[in-house]
């Protein structure tokens, strides 16, 4: 609700107009204006207050390894920003993709690296915004989900569809796009396969930990993708000769860069302008720059917005659909066909 603030002069002319009142009632009118004014004051939108510069950004980084393996990766990068902004920057290292949404949620962090359902997590939970997007040393700006399997099994992707409980299998966060939320769309929904229904096991982890598990004989199945098994083959190329892949998703758009929205627009837009630019052009700076994009596995940062996440807003909105129809949710089906719609009609008017 808005308040008009009343002038200070309409306020002693009410007093003065007092004199037919009871001193009672004279005073109740008296804090009855002053209470307006306060709420006035009190109700400016927030959009209204000047936004503050903050005394540093914590950027929070997917690993699951942690600090000890990805922070030699990722620091120099990071001490390129704080120059860059002139504002501390703070790395927090985690491998839950919860937890990082709601840091930036509850504003405990103001950006970050985020795969692709994440980020349109936190774009909708904490009103944060594309900066801009990861493309890797290949030039590629996706990537794709794979099934993978210890090499010499046997087990093929019709063994996997027969289900029948046969195998154990290790799926991944529950938030993490390539891990869960592909396979279910492109894989397992199309097919009628609950995986709690079609393995023996069923066993949530990160890609690194099911790509050691195939390797080493303890899952049969798993999900990875091809982003996972670029960095294995880069960190430890004997396990990676163990694993063989059965199954690939069409492509995910790679994961970005996500700020805060209410970040103050001028800090906004120097970080905006660092990742742009960041190991372009020539020089030794830009050479220094570009080995420590390589050393991340990308080779420069896009613009982006949040649009480029549609394909998996298409992903979320048919596993909605998917269950509202297994659970005979009417109106949850309606909902979910109402947003594909919308987000077909979208992709086929884009250039």
């Amino acid at each position: 609700m808005n308040h008009r603030l009343i002038p200070l002069a309409a306020l002693t002319g009410a007093f003065r107009k007092a004199n037919g009142m009871s001193r009672l009632r004279t005073v109740f009118a008296a804090v009855l204006a002053l209470a307006v004014v306060v709420l006035g004051l009190t109700s400016i939108p927030a959009s209204a207050v000047a936004q503050e510069r903050p005394q540093k950004l914590v950027f929070t980084i997917l690993s699951a390894e942690g600090q000890a393996s990805s922070g030699p990766m990722w620091q120099p990068l990071l001490d390129d920003l704080e120059r860059a902004v002139g504002i501390p920057v703070e790395p927090i290292f985690g491998s839950n993709y919860s937890v990082l949404v709601e840091a930036m949620s509850a504003d405990q962090a103001q950006i970050g690296w985020f795969s692709a359902l994440p980020a349109v997590q936190a774009i909708d939970r904490a009103g944060a915004e594309v900066v801009a997007r990861t493309v890797d040393v290949e030039g590629k700006d996706s990537y794709v989900s794979s099934l993978i399997v210890k090499k010499g099994s046997g087990i093929t992707l019709a063994d996997v569809e027969r289900c029948g409980k046969r195998y154990s299998f290790g799926i991944g966060d529950a938030q993490s796009t390539s891990g869960t939320l592909a396979p279910l769309t492109w894989l397992f929904n199309p097919r009628g396969i609950d995986p709690e229904r079609c393995f023996s096991t069923v066993r949530s982890n990160n890609h690194e930990r099911n790509a050691f598990e195939v390797a080493s004989g303890v899952l049969d199945v798993a999900t990875s993708n091809t982003v996972s098994a670029a960095a294995l083959r880069a960190q430890n190329p004997t396990l990676a000769e163990q694993i063989q892949v059965i199954w690939q998703s069409p492509p995910i758009p790679e994961g970005g860069i996500i700020v805060r929205g209410d970040l103050d627009p001028a800090s906004k837009e120097k970080i905006r302008s660092f990742f742009l630019t960041y190991g372009q052009g020539n020089g030794v700076e830009a050479e220094r720059q570009r080995r420590v994009l390589a050393g991340l596995r990308y080779s420069r940062f896009n613009a982006a917005d949040d649009d480029y996440l549609d394909p998996v807003r298409e992903m979320m909105a048919d596993q909605r659909l998917t269950t509202a129809r297994t659970a005979r949710d009417a109106s949850g089906v309606a909902e979910a066909e109402r947003e594909l719609q919308r987000l077909r009609a979208k992709r086929e008017v884009q250039p």
